[in-house]
This record gives C-alpha cells, structure tokens and sequence, in this order.
C-alpha cells in the first residue's frame, strides 16, 4: 500500500511534525523521539514540547498546558487522531493573520507604509504543508503541496539534463522570519538595512509556502554568484514549465536585493 505524504500541521504557536523526522538534541530527547508518532515543537524557537505516542501525549516541559497556543495545538492532534493518515484540512487552508501587528512593532515598522512603498502583500502560513524531500543540510523541506509537486518535477528533469539542484530553504513561519531580524539586530544591523536582505515578518514569499531557495552542489547558498552557474542558467530556461518564477530580479519593484536563487510557485502555472 501507498504511503500517505508526510504533513507537518500548522497552528499559529505550535507545529505537529510527524515522529522520526526532527533530530534529538538530548538522551531524553532521543528516547522521547523514538516513540513519536507526532512532535509538538514551539515555533518561536523550535522547542520539543511534547510527543503524541501510542499511549498519549507525553510533555517535554514542565507547565505543558500553559504553553501559548496548546489547546489549539492538541484539537489539530486530536483531528488528526481522528483519520490518520489523511489530510486533517484542506490544502487551501491558511491560519488567522494573528499577531503580526506586534511583531511588526516590535521593529518599530508601521505596515501600511511599508507595504506602499514596497508592494509585497502579507502572506498567511498555510495550515498543513507537505514533505518535498530533504533541503541541501538534510533538512525536512515544507511546500504547499502543488508547489511540492512542482519542485520534484523540477529538479528530476534537470537531473536528466545533468544539472544538479538543491534546496537551501523552503517554508518559515512568521516567527522564524522575527528571530532573523532578532539576530541580525543583535550583531548591530539596522532594521532598514535588514529590510533590504530580508522582507519584513509577515511578508516574506517564504510564509506561503509556495517559495523556496535554490542552490547546485559546490555553490555556496543564497549568494548573487549562483546568476553564473549552469543551474542558474537551466532555471531561467525551464523553471517556468514546472510553474515557477523568479521573484526577485535585478531592479524589482520591491526594494529587494538580487536574488537568483529565489524562486516561486505561483497557483495557475503549468506543472510538468
């Protein structure tokens, strides 16, 4: 029998990733892990909360149930408990815009004005994404699923081209795309520079699920030199059979820097 698509389910605080795919970062974690059917993992900093086993939900910190965004987190198991194997929404589905205003404050970015002078649009995260195989630091890679197909697709027919690519990145939640700004702030960036690197929380191309960052083998990542590769080169010319595009060119209306390796899925394009 077939396997059904690993999914991870999304919830604004807490993802639930299948059991056997995170890495254990402890002894306890380890033998938590080896009996996972699902991981509640915080989102904010990727903390293991809790494993769902055969024999129920087993916490990984103390106080579990004051967790931000818990009970929304178990009703999506506990659905999940209810048909397993199967889609627990549907694909379209997308979680509440919830939070961001706070977060955007937090770098003191008033959204109206940056969406003016940018035009990116806010991206909610989709509330289940799909397994597209493993990212170039064998990393579990998370896509909507059209855009999961598409990448696959992607990458099989440049392979028998004898072009290599790899994926460097694919889904981030809004929280993930705070700790960046957190970070570089902390090494002394400006916001405003940051802004010109990375788009603001809520707005990255990342969020939806649709985008990721491609790279070939021996190149480093997300740098402009990959415009000189031969990956680069086949992308140009095949990326848009497999319905996807390059969001950001050289002069793009955005503010965004050039980035070659930056491509997306956009819903209606052919796929193979």
């Amino acid at each position: 029998m077939r396997r059904p698509p690993a999914l991870l389910i999304n919830t604004a605080d807490i993802e639930l990733w299948p059991g056997g795919l995170l890495r254990a970062r402890s002894n306890a974690d380890a033998r938590a892990l080896a009996q996972a059917r699902w991981v509640l993992r915080r989102k904010r900093d990727g903390r293991y909360l809790a494993v769902a086993t055969a024999h129920g939900v087993l916490p990984l910190v103390p106080r579990l149930m004051r967790e931000d965004g818990i009970e929304a987190a178990l009703d999506a198991l506990d659905q999940q408990a209810l048909a397993p194997g199967r889609r627990a929404v549907a694909d379209s589905t997308l979680l509440a815009l919830s939070g961001l205003q706070q977060r955007l404050a937090q770098l003191d970015i008033d959204a109206d004005g940056y969406e003016a002078a940018t035009g990116l649009a806010l991206e909610a995260e989709p509330a289940q994404l799909h397994l597209a195989g493993f990212d170039r630091y064998r990393r579990p890679l998370w896509l909507r699923r059209s855009a999961a197909r598409g990448w696959q697709r992607l990458r099989l027919a440049a392979a028998a081209e004898g072009v290599a690519l790899d994926a460097i990145s694919g889904y981030r939640s809004h929280a993930y795309q705070l700790g960046i700004f957190e970070r570089k702030r902390a090494r002394g960036l400006a916001v405003a520079d940051i802004l010109q690197v990375n788009a603001a929380p809520g707005y990255s191309e990342h969020h939806s699920g649709f985008a990721l960052d491609i790279g070939t083998p021996g190149e480093p990542p997300a740098e402009e030199s990959f415009e000189h590769t031969a990956a680069f080169a086949w992308l140009q010319d095949n990326a848009g059979r497999f319905g996807f595009q390059l969001s950001y060119p050289r002069d793009n209306p955005h503010g965004i820097v050039y980035e070659p390796w930056h491509w997306c899925w956009r819903a209606g394009s052919p796929v193979g």
